[in-house]
C-alpha cells in the first residue's frame, strides 16, 4: 500500500542545529506538510526508533518513512548508525537519505555497500537546499511505492 505523502514522517539525524533549522524552513519554503523530527547523534536516533529512553512516549506511534541522515556526528556517527539500522528487521525498509557535506568517494561506496537508499551532498545556497527537498520528497512520496511503517 501506498501511503499518502503528507502523513509520512521525516526524521533528520544531524548534530548541527542550523542545519536542522535549514531543512525545516526548506520543507516550508517547498510547502510540505510532512512533520519532521529530529536527533542529534545515532546513539539518539536508536533510542528515538526503538522508542527508548527520552522518546518511550512515542511508543505505538507510526515510525518515520524517511530518515536524513548525516555521516559526521559525536557520540555514534551516520556510519555506525547506518550499519545497525540496515540489518535490523524493524527499521531496514525504512528509506535512508545521507544528507552530508562529505564528498569522499570513500564515504559514497561504503555508504551503499551499507544499504544507504541515497547519498547526497548538502547544497550550499538555501534555494539549492529546497530544490533538492522538492526533489527528495516528490521522488519518496509521490513517485515509488513505500512500505507502510508500523
Amino acid at each position: 500500500m501506498v501511503e499518502n505523502h503528507s502523513v509520512i514522517t521525516i526524521h533528520m539525524c544531524d548534530d548541527d542545529p542550523d542545519d536542522q533549522l535549514l531543512i525545516t524552513d526548506a520543507l516550508q519554503e517547498a510547502r510540505l506538510a510532512n512533520p519532521i523530527d529530529f536527533t542529534s547523534n545515532g546513539r539518539e536516533l536508536l533510542q528515538y526508533l526503538n522508542r527508548e529512553g527520552d522518546y518511550a512516549a512515542l511508543e505505538g506511534q507510526p515510525l518515520p518513512g524517511l530518515i536524513l541522515l548525516d555521516l559526521n556526528m559525536p557520540i555514534m556517527d551516520g556510519r555506525e548508525v547506518l550499519k545497525v539500522l540496515k540489518n535490523d528487521e524493524k527499521f531496514k525498509s525504512i528509506p535512508v537519505i545521507v544528507l552530508t557535506t562529505s564528498k569522499a568517494e570513500e564515504d559514497v561506496a561504503r555508504s551503499y555497500d551499507m544499504g544507504v537508499n541515497s547519498f547526497v551532498i548538502k547544497p550550499v545556497s538555501f534555494a539549492s537546499l529546497v530544490e533538492m527537498i522538492q526533489s527528495i520528497t516528490d521522488y519518496w512520496f509521490n513517485v515509488v511505492a513505500l512500505p507502510k511503517v508500523k
